[in-house]
């Protein structure tokens, strides 16, 4: 099984579900990253704030960190349930 396949996405309704799920937190996080750097741009306009922008940067930074963390931990789930089939079905064969 080969990964970011569309087809690994479409075996069942197992792996429609799981790749939804995915799908869902990689939005969260996407928008929580752009929460992030937009208010800590809008902070900077105060040099009172500068230290609370700074780390939200560097939350909005993890959060863009964890974007393709989700998508590689995505497919290799989505990758271990189609072998787990596969074994399946060579074990009743």
């Amino acid at each position: 099984m080969t990964l970011f396949s569309h087809q690994n996405r479409e075996r069942s309704e197992a792996t429609r579900r799981t790749y939804a799920a995915f799908e869902l937190a990689h939005t969260i996080v996407d928008f929580l990253a752009a929460i992030c750097f937009l208010i800590g741009s809008i902070l900077f306009f105060w040099s009172a704030y500068e230290t609370p922008a700074i780390w939200l940067f560097v939350i909005g930074s993890f959060f863009f960190a964890m974007k393709p963390t989700l998508r590689l931990v995505r497919e290799l789930r989505l990758a271990a349930m189609g072998d787990a089939e596969d074994l399946a079905k060579r074990y009743r064969e």
